[in-house]
């Protein structure tokens, strides 16, 4: 057990640094956690929706290679990301039993805090950078991954802040407050996803529904007003991203390097339309870059673009698996958003990590895209078993 416990400390901490480490360290976990599990208890628990659904959607990934009109070389591979999912249930059975599931979650808080600092040495001295990347200031991995992680440990820390806060802690309040400004200073002078500014306004709104009563919710909103306008007067490099989206729109079938809105609503009404074709069932794993071929037109560069990815969650899911894997995506959002009901710091954890996944989905694919998937299984796993473990204890 206490193997298994540091394996899922070492994949939280090596998350945000390197895919081919979590990687090996999930490996490492399912080998030690597979002696642990009391298999008729687990079976059990299988007939629960939170556990239930990620091996569900990973039979129809396998059954959709059946009937897809993509290469079999294309059916496997989109199999493989639907596959982590089904991590989702050995977690939350695990961190039902263990007594160290906020130890994952401090770890992972650490690495991205050590990220983020680091994140501003490489601004100024990129040669210091450890891989290659596209972005200024982004160390490892790309902009995307990094805000997204940031954003999910400034939230998650609000709940302790207020707690702190409330409780008359002052230097654990500064604490937290601390580390909730070099999370979102770096996104605002340093790289940003507009993803990620889109989660933020919905994770505000979250935390103002969960834990503040009205009259609390109003100085909230003046600060969050004055700290924009602050954020737009003093950061270039904000407003650049955010003016960018108008030009990225109107020029974007000219210069297709420079086109990330409007290739996003290219690949939307592509994926849309080869959804309506085949909704009931879709057109099978794997097939999205056969229907982007055929939707392919010459009248610009972006029209001709075939990708296999539409960065839309749900599009992603209607292409391959029509209207029945659209109902089973939501139905297992759903039941993991129902984990997370309750109070307490794990069940604000898992509640953000969820609605996080739900609302950048809108933007990109990130519940099968490799880094914000695992956050997401991970996430849900630890918090999830520990919500469960809270719920089972004879104090409840």
């Amino acid at each position: 057990m206490r193997a298994t416990d540091m394996l899922a400390v070492l994949i939280a901490a090596s998350l945000p640094w390197s895919t081919t480490a979590t990687s090996i360290f999930v490996g490492l976990w399912l080998f030690a956690v597979t002696p642990t599990i009391d298999w008729r208890d687990y079976a059990r628990r299988l007939a629960q929706p939170a556990y239930a659904l990620p091996f569900v959607l990973l039979l129809l990934a396998v059954l959709g290679t059946l009937w897809s009109e993509g290469d079999w070389g294309d059916r496997l591979h989109a199999v493989k990301p639907v596959t982590k999912l089904v991590l989702i249930p050995p977690l939350l059975y695990h961190f039902s039993r263990s007594e160290r599931g906020y130890q994952v979650c401090l770890a992972f808080l650490v690495s991205c805090a050590l990220l983020a600092v680091f994140s501003w040495i490489v601004l100024l001295h990129p040669d210091l950078k450890l891989t290659a990347t596209a972005s200024s200031g982004v160390p490892v991995k790309n902009y995307i991954d990094q805000s997204q992680e940031f954003t999910l440990c400034a939230f998650a820390l609000a709940l302790p802040a207020l707690r702190f806060w409330r409780g008359g802690s002052t230097i654990a309040t500064g604490a937290c407050v601390a580390l909730i400004l070099l999370f979102m200073a770096n996104m605002v002078f340093v790289a940003s996803a507009r993803t990620a500014l889109v989660c933020i306004a919905v994770l505000l709104a979250l935390f103002a529904w969960r834990h503040l009563r009205r009259r609390a919710a109003l100085p909230l909103l003046a600060g969050v007003i004055a700290a924009s306008a602050l954020a737009w007067t003093t950061s270039p490099y904000l407003r650049q991203r955010i003016t960018d989206i108008a030009v990225e729109y109107q020029h974007g079938r000219e210069d297709i390097s420079h086109a990330s809105t409007a290739q996003r609503l290219t690949y939307w009404r592509k994926a849309a339309g080869a959804f309506v074709e085949a909704p009931l069932f879709g057109h099978g794993t794997g097939s999205i870059k056969r229907q982007f071929e055929r939707a392919a037109s010459h009248e610009s560069s972006l029209d001709a673009e075939i990708v296999s990815n539409p960065h839309n969650q749900t599009l992603h899911v209607a292409v391959q698996w029509g209207l029945l894997g659209v109902v089973l995506l939501y139905a297992l959002w759903s039941a993991h958003l129902r984990l997370f009901m309750g109070d307490g710091l794990a069940a604000w954890i898992g509640l953000i990590v969820v609605v996080q996944n739900v609302a950048s989905s809108l933007l990109n694919s990130h519940l099968t895209d490799f880094h914000e998937g695992w956050i997401y299984v991970l996430g849900v796993g630890v918090a999830g078993g520990m919500v469960q473990k809270i719920k089972a204890s004879p104090d409840y």
